[in-house]
């Protein structure tokens, strides 16, 4: 029938607090990057990501990082989140709404560190990202955020924090207690585990 109504699907946006109390993530109702993130440090990385590009446009964001339904939006250290969580709410859902994309076709996205494996990976290489991906990468985006593999040399795993893991208090904290315990129990070459800045 061509005259059938079509249904929208409205957009329901929630916000949940994170560990790092400068990051708030905003959960949507659908999925929007699945299976990878892109984290964006400042609007010019957002050139060819509209809606990104919008969210920085708001002003007093340091950070923005979008992966499976949810974005998490870093602020700059003198805002307050009361001035800007409904504006953050606003933009998103407009032009979800929309049905606008994500990105541009011109899009590309920027070298960041992965823990995909790939035919490089030696055993070792491939059995960390195995870890990262089924025991931390589940906890990690519940807050807001991700920890990929950078390197592994002489026994020191190095990892980059990213969305509301970057700059976090308690990150520290969680990298030698749980990551770094986790990983010396399952993977015994690991003898220590350190953040870069990515």
């Amino acid at each position: 029938m061509e005259n059938q109504i079509k249904q929208v699907i409205p957009v329901m946006i929630y916000t949940e607090a994170t560990p790092n109390p400068a990051t708030l993530k905003f959960v949507v109702n659908r999925p929007l990057l699945v299976n990878d993130f892109v984290d964006f440090q400042k609007a010019e990385d957002a050139e060819n990501a509209p809606l990104i590009k919008e969210i920085f446009l708001l002003g007093n964001i340091n950070n923005v990082f979008i992966s499976q339904n949810f974005i998490t939006v870093t602020k700059a250290e003198a805002s307050m989140w009361a001035e800007l969580m409904l504006p953050i709410k606003e933009v998103m859902k407009q032009y979800l709404e929309e049905g606008k994309p994500i990105f541009n076709e011109q899009f590309k996205k920027p070298a960041q560190a992965t823990n995909e494996v790939n035919i490089n990976d030696s055993d070792i290489d491939a059995k960390i990202k195995g870890v990262l991906d089924k025991y931390v990468k589940p906890a990690v985006e519940m807050d807001g955020g991700a920890i990929s593999f950078v390197s592994f040399e002489e026994g020191v795993l190095k990892l980059a924090l990213q969305g509301s893991c970057s700059g976090c208090p308690s990150s520290t904290v969680t990298l030698k207690q749980g990551i770094e315990n986790l990983m010396k129990r399952m993977v015994p070459e690991v003898i220590s585990v350190e953040s870069i800045a990515e």
